[in-house]
């Protein structure tokens, strides 16, 4: 094979879908694509040009513009672009340039449409959310729900206009609800304060009710953005009322909405990657649950959701270990920072702490450790200041044990594999979900390659890890109900984490164990094992719905909290869903329990 080609087909065996393709076919592919070199800041086409094909990212950095130039995702190494065209009339739906000088792939629109046709792994990919792309950024389209940033702040009619002032002081608002009981009678804003009190000389003592706008006009939950910005514009108001049968549900303000279209998370990497201190990067990570309702509220599928909040992960940990390598120069030998747990598994929510470790260049020497150890502390500590949590386990890069030369790494996997005690169990479980984010690469692709083919073959460890992956349940009870917590702060409630994700992210790594497959996320491991025959397709196509569905609602959940005034976490109560949502999760729940029993009896899949 002509070494240029042979280079192409093993990049594309590291981007998915096309790492799914027979070798033969995936030699076909890649002999269609054309590859240009393109230097920074060139378009790579317009929005509403006609497109040619779809593009991949061999290296470089391309940025995404919507119509009106914002920014909308920047992309890097492996990432496909210019499929949203082609799925609809061929134009392009989106500007694309280079943020740096690139290396661009291009398959051609022929060779696309006949792998959509031909391969379900590449239609599931490809043609996921279609419709949705862009729904987030989208104010007009979104319910006012979605777009309200915080619980309703009101006073009485009696309050004076100095406790008035004072309670918007200290809740960084410009404006107030007036109430009586829960029925919105007026509102308060700073500039009622100043202009008909201060200006007018008012005793402060004066109630609120002299000074207010009388019944403003108001919105229902139910109106969407577009009312917001209709109103806003017609009556030159930047204060908006939201009633909920009758009672004051919250306020929209011209800051909501410019705060709303301020986070995204190309933004919000684009911060990062200009944070020029650690403190400068917890204040972007500050605004992650924000970024979470925007998401969900724009009816993004669950995995696109984890993606780009995990995304933002990873760029506070290069951003740190660039910071890192500033302050304690070039590192001696090559290195690679690793993610696992939900980082690695790109699978992060708004509730996480940190799971990594570092694999050495074996020319590392004892002088070089300190170095090292340096680097993980600074940036694990990095990594908690912004919002990720030290691991209570102490699976950290910090830990002596997990900071070591390629050749110890490979030492620990074969005892693992060979020794399947309690502990190696966990362990094997925490680091098959691996993922380079920092560093060379190359430390860990043919460490990977060699411990997936190892442990496949080891039939006793491959038991081991079936009977692990069963140790966490789905909550069922009896006669359809739910099994939920008995005591405690989470009675009555489900854990939509250990209970509800983590069964299938760990039928997800036995699969992937079965198959030999690279991918760390749980859906792609649970397609790809599809279309490796691992489990037959009735039992894949069912499992993936019950994940996402389990998936999704537990998002809900975490987006729910957070729009009332609370932190996110997993624990979702069953009274909180309507019978309906119920049934479907009891259903999702037993689809998840009958694929553990059948992998548990060695069918590997329901049919």
């Amino acid at each position: 094979m002509d070494p240029e080609l042979q280079s192409l087909v093993g990049f594309l065996e590291t981007v998915h879908p096309y790492d799914s393709l027979p070798r033969d076919e995936l030699v076909r592919v890649a002999c269609s694509f054309s590859r240009r070199m393109v230097p920074a800041a060139t378009l790579i086409y317009e929005i509403d040009e006609p497109l040619g094909g779809i593009f991949v990212i061999q290296d470089g950095g391309v940025e995404v513009l919507d119509r009106n130039g914002a920014l909308v995702s920047l992309l890097s190494s492996r990432n496909s672009f210019g499929e949203r065209g082609l799925a609809r009339d061929g134009l392009a739906a989106t500007t694309a340039r280079t943020k740096e000088d690139s290396a661009i792939l291009m398959l051609p629109a022929i060779e696309y449409r006949r792998l959509i046709r031909e391969f379900p792994s590449f239609e599931r990919f490809f043609n996921r959310g279609r419709g949705q792309d862009g729904r987030a950024s989208d104010i007009a389209t979104l319910k006012i729900s979605d777009l309200i940033a915080r619980k309703p702040i009101s006073c009485s009619l009696e309050t004076s206009v100095a406790e008035a002032a004072r309670i918007m002081r200290d809740a960084h608002i410009s404006s107030l609800g007036v109430t009586k009981g829960d029925t919105l009678k007026g509102i308060l804003t700073v500039r009622d304060l100043s202009n008909k009190v201060l200006a007018e000389g008012r005793d402060p003592a004066t109630p609120v009710s002299a000074v207010m706008t009388v019944d403003p006009i108001s919105l229902p939950m139910t109106a969407l953005g577009s009312d917001i910005l209709h109103i806003m514009l017609e009556r030159k108001i930047g204060h908006l009322p939201i009633v909920d049968e009758g009672r004051f549900a919250g306020m929209i303000t011209q800051t909501d909405l410019t705060r709303f279209q301020a986070v995204s998370s190309a933004v919000l990497i684009r911060d990062i990657a200009g944070a020029a201190s650690v403190a400068e990067m917890a204040a972007v990570t500050a605004r992650i649950p924000r970024l979470l309702v925007q998401l969900v509220g724009g009816n993004h599928s669950h995995e696109v959701v984890t993606r780009l909040i995990t995304d933002i992960a990873d760029a506070v940990t290069r951003r740190l270990l660039v910071m890192a390598e500033e302050q304690l120069g070039a590192a001696p030998v090559p290195y690679l920072w690793m993610a696992c747990g939900s980082q690695g598994r790109q699978e992060q929510t708004g509730v996480s702490d940190q799971d990594n470790c570092l694999i050495l260049d074996d020319a590392a020497t004892s002088d070089d450790m300190g170095y090292f150890k340096a680097l993980a502390k600074i940036v694990s500590d990095g990594l908690n200041v912004c919002g990720y949590v030290y691991c209570p386990g102490d699976m950290m890069a910090t830990a002596d044990r997990w900071c070591q030369p390629q050749r110890v790494w490979r030492d620990y996997f074969r005892h693992w594999i060979a020794n399947p005690d309690p502990e190696a169990q966990m362990l094997a479980s925490v680091m098959f979900d691996l993922r380079a984010i920092g560093g060379s690469a190359s430390l860990f692709s043919d460490l990977q390659e060699e411990t997936l083919e190892n442990a496949s073959r080891n039939s006793i460890f491959v038991a081991h890890m079936i009977a692990n992956s069963l140790k966490h349940t789905p909550p069922l009870g009896l006669i359809r109900g739910f099994a939920t917590i008995r005591s405690g702060e989470h009675r009555n409630h489900i854990d939509m984490k250990h209970n509800g994700v983590v069964p299938v992210t760990d039928l997800g790594r036995v699969y992937a164990l079965q198959g030999r497959l690279t991918a760390a996320n749980t859906r792609a491991r649970l397609i790809a094992a599809e279309d490796a025959g691992v489990i037959s397709t009735s039992g894949a196509r069912d499992l993936i719905e019950a994940y996402d569905l389990i998936a999704t609602m537990r998002l809900e959940n975490q987006a729910h909290l957070v729009k009332s005034g609370r932190k996110p976490d997993n624990f979702l109560s069953p009274s909180d869903l309507s019978d309906f949502e119920r049934s479907h999760l009891r259903d999702a729940f037993v689809v998840v329990r009958t694929m553990q029993s059948a992998v548990g009896h060695g069918k590997g899949a329901i049919s």
